[in-house]
């Protein structure tokens, strides 16, 4: 097993991508919209690849957040209301919120079980602040950590509670820059006083299974590598001072912030301590080249996912009331 997460093409396996997969076996796959038609396809999508794996415990993501982050959309899917809806709530009935965030959670969760996806990317520990990029604050559940943890400890809860394994991001902390890492690198130059407000969502759900890195500069901690290159943040910062030691995947290994080739910057993730890297275009030359370089999956990297999917439990609950019950509390503001 290579230590990589693949993207896709389209809404059904090619005989390539079945072929490369079958020799390479990646850690798990990724689906966005160019992969979702409707329900019918997308379980027999999930299913090819259980069955090309040989696995049912097989790591299946998807990023589905909701609000400006959903890859199933309506009108086949809901719409699910994003971390300020939450937020607000929390305003003014605290436990309120925490109920809605959890029902809300458990509900998303249904819907990604029945299609077959394991794993969501899912939920966003990012604390916000004035100067936080929108492409953070549209999702993010405030600025206060102690909110944000307990709205994200929610959300986790929810989505378990349906069967699928939640993923915390983007560690140590998206909230401190204007500039969106999908765009360009962002450097955070607050000191290590500062940023552990940002870090202690992250400390509060360090038992969370799965992570997720951020391409982000933190002059405090490195001031020459991005967290996903840097093994000084992995393991001083994420594995040591947050005591995180569930899965840690990079974000997606192709987005502007980190300069390279596919290959080059998913084996620098690998070296930094990551345990699996995250390309999601299903580039078919990337995907040969990431796995040419990468040697196989680390038994420690193999062993906490192993351990994230061998923790889902049966999917519980019942959809229209988990609803229901989040949408009168989100009435409440």
């Amino acid at each position: 097993m290579k230590p990589v997460i693949f993207g896709l093409s389209g809404p059904v396996l090619t005989p390539d991508e079945a072929a490369f997969f079958a020799d390479v076996e990646p850690s798990g796959y990724i689906l966005f919209g160019r992969n979702i038609v409707d329900r019918a396809q997308l379980r027999s999508l999930t299913d090819s690849l259980r069955a090309l794996a040989g696995r049912e415990d097989l790591a299946i993501l998807i990023d589905q957040e909701g609000g400006p982050v959903a890859r199933m959309k309506p009108p086949e899917w809901p719409a699910f209301p994003a971390g300020p809806a939450f937020d607000r709530l929390y305003d003014i009935a605290p436990m309120s919120a925490i109920q809605a965030s959890r029902a809300n959670g458990q509900a998303l969760g249904m819907i990604l079980a029945e299609v077959g996806v394991t794993v969501n990317c899912a939920p966003l520990l990012d604390v916000a602040r004035p100067d936080t990029t929108a492409a953070i604050t549209s999702r993010a559940f405030g600025r206060d950590p102690m909110r944000v943890a307990a709205l994200g400890r929610a959300m986790l809860g929810g989505l378990a509670a349906a069967g699928i394994v939640g993923v915390v991001k983007h560690m140590p902390g998206h909230g401190r820059t204007p500039v969106d890492s999908h765009h360009a690198l962002p450097t955070v130059t607050a000191d290590e006083a500062a940023l552990a407000i940002d870090i202690e969502p992250f400390r509060t759900l360090n038992q969370a299974p799965m992570g997720m890195t951020s391409h982000i500069v933190y002059e405090a901690w490195d001031a020459d590598r991005p967290a996903t290159l840097s093994p000084v943040v992995i393991e001083q910062v994420i594995r040591g001072t947050i005591g995180f030691d569930g899965l840690l995947m990079t974000d997606d290994i192709d987005m502007k912030a980190l300069s390279g080739t596919a290959a080059d910057k998913a084996a620098g993730a690998i070296a930094a301590g990551c345990d699996v890297v995250l390309d999601c275009w299903a580039r078919m030359d990337e995907m040969v080249a990431i796995a040419d370089r990468l040697e196989e999956i680390a038994p420690a990297s193999r062993a906490r996912l192993d351990r994230a999917m061998a923790g889902r439990a049966a999917a519980q609950g019942d959809f229209a009331e988990l609803v229901a019950m989040r949408d009168a509390l989100l009435a409440l503001v």
